[in-house]
Parts: C-alpha cells; sequence; structure tokens
C-alpha cells in the first residue's frame, strides 16, 4: 500500500464529498495534517511525499471517521477561539466564532475594571473565561458547570494557556451553589438554547456527537436563559455586566424577559450573518 500526499487527498477529498462534508478539500487536508503532524503549508507544497503504509492505515481511519459526520473537532482534539488553540472532547461543546463575541464585549466592559472577577457559566472547554483571562493578566475568573468531565477539559485548558492560578473550576448548576452576594464584575454564558423539538433539524455533527445538555434548554430553548436573567443580578456587583448568546431567532423572546427595573440593555451584538447573537445587560 503506497501513495503521495496528492493522490491520498484526492482519494479522501471524494470520500468526505460523497459523505456530503461541505468543504471536502478543505477538511481532508486538515485530517492529513494531523495524520503527519505538520502544517498546512507542508501538505501543499509537497504533493509528491509519499506516505508510508501506517500512515496512509491512520489517515483512512480518521477520514473513515469524518465520513460518519463526527466533527473534525473531536477527531483531531483541537478548535481555535480567539486565536488561541483550545483541547476539545465529546464531553464539550466545539467553540463556534459567534461565540467570540461575548469575549469581544467583556473585553470592552472590563478593559478599566481592575482585577475584574468573572463567572462563566457552563464553561464547557473553557474557551470564553480562558480567552478572558490571557487579554486581562488581572483578572480572575470562575468556570462553572455541572459535568465533571467539561471541568476537566477545562482545567487541561487552563493549564495550557498558563491561567490555571487565576481560573478556578466550581462542578455546580449554575449558581445555585453561591451565596446571593453581588461579588462579580461580570458574568458571561453560552447556555443552552436550543429548543427539545428541534433537535432532529441540526445537522448530524451536532445532533450525534455534540452534549446535548449543553445544547438543549426545554421546550422553547429559554429555560436557562431565563434563570439566567432573572438571577443574574444578584451576584453582579451594581454596574456590572451579564453577557451571554442566544439562537439566532430568540431576539424578542428574551428582551421580553429582561426586567429593566433591574437591567439596562446596553447592546445586542450581531454574528458574521448579522443575526442577533449576544446580549449586554448591566446591573442598574
Amino acid at each position: 500500500m503506497n501513495g503521495s500526499i496528492g493522490k491520498i487527498l484526492s482519494e479522501a477529498t471524494a470520500a468526505l464529498q460523497t459523505a456530503e462534508i461541505t468543504e471536502p478539500r478543505k477538511e481532508a487536508a486538515s485530517l492529513l495534517m494531523h495524520t503527519l503532524n505538520v502544517e498546512r503549508a507542508f501538505v501543499i507544497a509537497h504533493p509528491e511525499r509519499e506516505l508510508s503504509p501506517d500512515e496512509i492505515l491512520r489517515f483512512r481511519e480518521v477520514v473513515a471517521r469524518r465520513a460518519t459526520r463526527e466533527p473534525l473537532q473531536y477527531i483531531t482534539g483541537v478548535q481555535e477561539f480567539f486565536n488561541l488553540k483550545f483541547a476539545v472532547t465529546p464531553n464539550v461543546l466545539i467553540p463556534r466564532p459567534e461565540t467570540e463575541l461575548i469575549v469581544e464585549a467583556a473585553l470592552d466592559l472590563l478593559g478599566s475594571t481592575n482585577a475584574p472577577l468573572i463567572a462563566d457559566i457552563g464553561t464547557g472547554s473553557g474557551c470564553i473565561a480562558i480567552s478572558l483571562l490571557h487579554k486581562m493578566p488581572r483578572a480572575h475568573a470562575i468556570g462553572i458547570d455541572i459535568s465533571a468531565s467539561a471541568l476537566a477539559v477545562a482545567h487541561r485548558n487552563a493549564e495550557q494557556h498558563a491561567v490555571s492560578g487565576r481560573f478556578a473550576l466550581a462542578q455546580v448548576d449554575g449558581l445555585s451553589a453561591f451565596p446571593a452576594r453581588p461579588i462579580f464584575s461580570a458574568i458571561v454564558s453560552n447556555p443552552p438554547y436550543i429548543p427539545a423539538g428541534e433537535i432532529d433539524t441540526l445537522q448530524p455533527e451536532v445532533r450525534e456527537y455534540e452534549p446535548l445538555s449543553a445544547l438543549v434548554a426545554g421546550k422553547d430553548g429559554l429555560s436557562h436563559i431565563r434563570i439566567l436573567v432573572r438571577d443574574a443580578a444578584r451576584f453582579l456587583r451594581t454596574g456590572g455586566y451579564l453577557t451571554f448568546e442566544i439562537g439566532f431567532d430568540q431576539k424578542d423572546a428574551v428582551k421580553a424577559l429582561v426586567d429593566l427595573t433591574i437591567w439596562d440593555l446596553v447592546e445586542i451584538k450581531n454574528d458574521l450573518q448579522n443575526l442577533p447573537r449576544v446580549f449586554v445587560l448591566r446591573k442598574k
């Protein structure tokens, strides 16, 4: 069994195209980079490079996994977020570009705050809190998640990015275990927000592989957001911020949940598709 990079890439591209992968050539190259532990430039520059039988076998194994619609990120174990590389496993959601809006908003809001304390509810891989800590060397954060397996991934990422000394982890359900005292400068969250009845409409990569507990939020998709908007103010300092992600069609429903005697609605940030994606609230 033998083959060059060019030949084996063409074979993999065809297999992924048959499996209805959106960018088959790009993903085939990513899987080959993972298999060979090389950069994309190497794959592009050396199409004639012959792969060993072991390399071909390992590459075909990961291509076969991707053809079943297993997410690329779970195969490679890595996803980039806010210009940092994060370890991901099937125990955590795969970080997505729209979630970077939470980080951008929090950085803008907390830029002048001295040593802010941030709570990240449903921290998962830790990507939001760790990105904030990486940019704000005087900040501290608590990553909160009900899943011990998710917290293990967050701990690994905190160690990788050298912020573990400023990043505490708590296995609890939201803010339920914390005393209702205003201690946080900001609360950030990418909560579950998909209505239970819409699971079947999701891509196979999401529906069959990502943790449903981090995706689904009751019949209307708002059960977690409803609790967040209702309870978060008790844990925030006056002038503190609550920043969280919503589904693309939930803007009006979430606005109706916001008690304007407690909160100022600072901003609703749109994603790259110009869809409302992140709410920014300020405690009065």
